[in-house]
């Protein structure tokens, strides 16, 4: 039904078009001298009239259908695109496109001083483009970076006592944003490393970071839930003493053909110009082959003295059996593995383990160990 109809009204639309074209070559044939207006009778033009309507008729009947495919899907890819644009981002280009067309009024005012023909006209138009375009793309891109400015700025009006939520260096250049993976945030470190004032600038959470965390804590395996459940913890501390800015990526049409969270990541960093925070040697190897720079926990934690020592004692629960002969394995609560030697027989129990080395890489920490002495004693 609807087919038909956008049919009929198309083709008389074609009708009407053939009408004015026939009006339009009236006037040139007449103003050409080619036929002049005396010698133009009523039945030419009549007969004009007609084969033009006639001819723009047919041409828009048959070309009805492929213009109802066509528009149907643009207004598919309109809608599609429209779904991924959140409210915001419509209002802020809404605003961004006033305050463009604003600013090309005023300065489309100079051009009335200019005496060329059609130059002014020409000019004005070219700015109203311009300008609307760069006010609509300026705000829905760069719109909640302003937003979290203006925050920022009122915050730090209200409580000038807080130095760590700002974002730019002592010198006064604007830090490079620091993008957080979710192992980072497992581990823990970021947060005593960010306490210390060692990273400036915006911290960054990607939207799809938070549902990878949020997945972890809710998995049927304990050790993953639990180091999900201490990631959202060590997050929620970050956001309240120094801020995090969440990163909606909706909006990023680049992003959302990439299903690997870890490519994800890195692609937002070259969109950002930013820094991916991770402990993960496997994504600081890829980074480094894309160009996007990298600051790795665990090559900090190389150069700086263990958090464990060898001869302290630990108390560990021993999850596993090792590679070797009656080796057990035990995590500590940022993933961090222990192999404890003799440990095959205690594995599903809770034993002090005497830390005997350390073992620290750019790939993370290890740590051996064998049954404290009490444990030994008792065999």
């Amino acid at each position: 039904m609807f087919r038909n109809l956008f049919r009929a009204i198309f083709t008389v639309v074609g009708g009407i078009a053939g009408y004015g074209i026939a009006i339009l070559l009236r006037y040139i044939i007449i103003q050409t001298n080619i036929v002049s207006a005396k010698d133009w009778t009523n039945l030419q033009e009549v007969a004009l009239a007609s084969a033009c309507v006639i001819i723009f008729t047919v041409l828009f009947f048959l070309l009805a259908p492929l213009l109802n495919r066509k528009s149907k899907k643009v207004t598919d890819n309109i809608e599609s695109d429209l779904k991924s644009v959140s409210t915001n981002e419509i209002l802020g280009g809404t605003a961004g496109l006033v305050i463009g067309l604003f600013i090309a009024f005023l300065i489309s005012n100079v051009y009335n001083y200019i005496r060329i023909p059609y130059l002014p006209l020409a000019l004005t138009v070219v700015t109203y483009f311009v300008l609307g375009y760069l006010g609509v793309v300026i705000a829905t891109r760069k719109g909640r970076d302003i937003v979290n400015m203006i925050a920022r700025e009122s915050r730090s009006v209200r409580n000038p006592q807080e130095p760590r939520r700002r974002r730019r260096s002592k010198g006064g250049v604007e830090a490079t944003p620091k993008i957080m993976d979710t192992s980072v945030i497992i581990d823990g470190r970021i947060y005593d490393i960010m306490k210390t004032g060692f990273i400036e600038g915006v911290t960054v959470i990607p939207d799809f970071v938070l549902v990878e965390l949020r997945h972890i804590a809710d998995s049927s395996d304990s050790l993953k839930r639990k180091r999900g459940r201490r990631g959202l913890d060590v997050l929620n501390k970050i956001q309240d003493e120094f801020g995090v800015d969440i990163y909606d990526t909706a909006g990023e049409k680049s992003l959302k053909e990439i299903p690997e969270v870890d490519v994800k990541l890195l692609k937002l960093a070259q969109i950002m110009n930013g820094k991916v925070v991770t402990n993960d040697f496997n994504l600081n190897k890829v980074a480094g082959i894309n160009g996007v720079p990298v600051l790795n926990i665990n090559e900090l934690a190389n150069n700086l003295k263990p958090v464990v020592l060898p001869g302290e004692n630990m108390n560990l629960f021993l999850v596993k059996e090792g590679k070797e002969n009656n080796q057990a394995v035990a995590y500590l609560d940022d993933g961090t593995m222990v192999v404890v030697e003799d440990g095959r027989r205690y594995i599903s129990k809770n034993i002090d383990v005497t830390v005997t080395s350390v073992l620290q890489t750019a790939a993370g920490r290890m740590i051996f160990g064998r049954p404290a002495a009490r444990q030994n004693g008792g065999r």
